[in-house]
């Protein structure tokens, strides 16, 4: 845990992004003065420009979407081929080309093993 000023607490952010925004200090000295990157810098600035002191919190980092997830469709296949002919995910994994760890993710994400 950081203490309360450290530059990369919310309360260290609002204070590097008043000192760009607020102060005009250049994005180069207040990164110099807090410890981070430029891009840091700047990134922190820009959500205080955007947001205010509300956009100084933390954020998740988990990602918005998983563009290679397995389909829908697919995934009703895999769930109906072990719900009418009881196959285990090694043989629906081999039926439909799919790699074995991914067919026991999604049975056992439908609730199905």
């Amino acid at each position: 845990m950081s203490h309360r000023n450290s530059p990369l607490s919310p309360t260290g952010r609002l204070r590097l992004a008043r000192c760009v925004v607020d102060d005009r200090w250049p994005l180069r000295r207040a990164a110099d003065r807090f410890n981070v990157s430029v891009t840091t810098a700047k990134r922190w600035a820009d959500r205080y420009r955007d947001h205010g002191p509300a956009g100084m919190g933390d954020r998740s980092s988990r990602p918005r979407s998983c563009p290679h997830r397995t389909s829908r469709r697919r995934e009703r296949r895999v769930v109906g081929l072990r719900v009418s002919r009881r196959w285990g995910p090694a043989r629906i994994g081999y039926h439909l080309g799919l790699n074995v760890s991914t067919v026991h993710r999604i049975l056992t994400r439908y609730g199905c093993l």
